[in-house]
């Protein structure tokens, strides 16, 4: 009895030993180079990683860590970003040009080192200079550790989804275009599903992106919306999908007929394959709210189809149905439904109390060729009026760090210069921003709160706001001007976390967070052109007490202007 009971406890004990997860260490090479690929009864040469589009998948597990060598081979300069990792005390890792590092010049290397901490679910990189974003991008999959299973029914299949814009033209040349005029820039000629038009366009049946599927088994889509300027409305044909997870956190199930994804964001939904065993479409369209503004109103799709599906039927698949371009009403449905899965620690005495109003400008100038805006203005795009300027001779991160003067301020006003009725009939004289390179200071550990205002200058629009090294808890949202009661109806109990919120149409949004992590961190938004114009600023978070606390020093190899 005294040796199975001495045998039992070395099993348990192995047993044990078995189930702690061991960390570990993923390498890779990202080589960004020009690639042939055919698209839309055309030949384009684009810039890519690896020869892929969408570049390669990275699986890694909670815990891990990422080395990650990146060669620019291509013609443009490049930097990679990972969208929504917290890079702890590690900003020179997180990648946006002139923000945290220079960028990587044609011909040059740099090795991005991170540890993924505390962090699971659906993340994804995109270069993160100008718009080499449109075709460099990939999904960055967190997996639970070893012996930790997910928090909702364990997926037999599990499948990411990009979804993308497409534009027949070097998407730099179209860039450039709307730089060099004022106007706003030519809207794209495709959305894409894994890098594939769909076969609603010409040309796209036979590249159609095809998921094969055993009748009732769970899915897991890992939906990521790497389009550059476009919010997108998502849905599977005839079956319902229920959301389990956005940016890389886990959030209180609901079921849906539609998801909403904006620019930066993530989504992971379940669906059982419970229907007829047959062809159905997952599609994606625009969800779009700028008065009067250009957009694609294309739809991308991609087939599901069941593998005891008669073999040799090509009936055209079910198409969903989307909502119509303009159906905020469905937008807001669908994303106040978002909870945290249980109670949450949510800041209550806030430190830093900042209020940004956000949205478009025009600049006044003489009519000519650089003037093509409204009125022979030039668009621009601001937070609190600053048009925010990156610098070029060096990055933020690096003049903070090495305490290089005159590449920035730290005077970016915490509230609007001048107060208005935001969404209303904005005057004139408003209308034109200040440009800067302005930063605000914080200290660590400070509990901050942001109140983000959509503006009607220009006009309202839904804006997809991404902040770097954060999750952040959404405590409140709503339509017109914000008022300071509002906070009676804030969700200081179980809210959702994000690393990027698309702030309503003419509303606000109210963001809360801890600045625990020491550094440099941009803050824009994730309409790559609103981008261009101006829209960002950057927070510096000073470093707390000891090494844990601290900016580790920047790598050897950090690139140089």
């Amino acid at each position: 009895m005294k040796a199975y009971t001495i045998c039992m406890g070395v099993l348990l004990s192995l047993a044990a030993i078995a189930s702690v997860s061991i960390a570990e260490t993923h390498h890779h090479k990202f080589v960004i180079e020009e690639t042939t690929v055919n698209r839309l009864c055309g030949t384009h040469n684009i810039i890519t990683v690896n020869g892929q589009f969408p570049g390669p998948t990275l699986e890694v597990r909670n815990g891990d860590s990422l080395v990650v060598e990146v060669l620019n081979s291509g013609r443009y300069d490049a930097t990679i970003h990972w969208h929504g990792i917290r890079q702890l005390r590690n900003p020179w890792a997180d990648g946006p040009e002139y923000v945290t590092q220079c960028p990587i010049k044609p011909g040059e290397t740099y090795t991005y080192r991170f540890t993924i901490e505390d962090q699971e679910g659906t993340l994804w990189w995109h270069a993160h200079s100008r718009w080499l974003r449109a075709t460099v991008y990939g999904a960055l999959v967190i997996l639970p550790k070893l012996g930790t299973p997910y928090p909702f029914p364990k997926p037999k299949l599990e499948i990411p989804i990009l979804l993308g814009e497409w534009w027949n033209r070097d998407p730099i040349s179209v860039l450039q275009q709307a730089l060099f005029t004022g106007a706003a820039p030519n809207v794209s000629d495709a959305y894409t599903i894994n890098g594939e038009p769909g076969d609603l366009y010409s040309c796209s049946s036979q590249g159609t992106v095809k998921f094969l599927v055993e009748s009732k088994e769970t899915v897991l889509l890992r939906i990521i919306n790497a389009a550059l300027n476009q919010q997108l409305f998502f849905s599977l044909a005839n079956h319902k999908l229920t959301v389990v997870s956005a940016d890389a956190v886990y959030t209180k199930p609901f079921a849906t007929s539609v998801v909403l994804v904006g620019p930066g964001q993530t989504t992971d939904v379940l669906f059982t394959a419970d229907q007829a065993p047959g062809r159905y479409y997952m599609a994606a369209s625009a969800y779009a709210t700028a008065q009067n503004a250009a957009f694609d109103n294309t739809t991308t799709t991609a087939i599901l189809e069941y593998k005891s599906a008669a073999k040799g039927v090509s009936s055209r698949p079910v198409l969903p149905q989307l909502p119509r371009n303009n159906d905020t009403a469905t937008a807001t449905a669908f994303t106040t439904q978002f909870r945290s899965p249980s109670q949450v620690t949510v800041p209550t005495q806030i430190d830093e109390s900042l209020f940004f109003t956000i949205g478009l400008g025009l600049v006044n100038c003489t009519p000519g060729p650089q003037c093509q805006g409204p009125n022979n203005t030039r668009f621009a795009a601001s937070m609190n009026n600053v048009s925010f300027v990156l610098p070029r001779q060096t990055s933020l991160q690096q003049a903070y760090y090495q305490n290089i003067p005159g590449v920035y301020t730290t005077d970016f006003p915490v509230a609007p210069p001048v107060k208005f009725d935001y969404t209303g009939n904005v005057p004139r004289g408003l209308w034109q921003p200040s440009f800067g390179t302005k930063l605000h200071k914080m200290k660590f550990g400070s509990s901050v709160q942001i109140v983000l205002q959509d503006t009607a200058i220009v006009s309202t629009e839904d804006h997809p706001v991404h902040l770097h090294g954060y999750h952040f808890y959404v405590v409140g949202q709503g339509f017109g001007n914000f008022n300071p009661g509002s906070t009676a109806s804030f969700n200081l109990v179980d809210p959702p976390q994000r690393n990027t919120i698309d702030v309503p149409v003419g509303g606000w949004a109210v963001i809360r967070f801890i600045a625990d992590n020491p550094g440099v961190w941009f803050m824009h938004c994730h309409i790559d052109s609103h981008l261009a114009w101006g829209f960002a600023m950057a927070f510096i978070v000073e470093n707390g007490y000891g090494e844990l606390e601290s900016v580790i020093p920047p790598p050897a190899d950090l690139p140089k202007c």
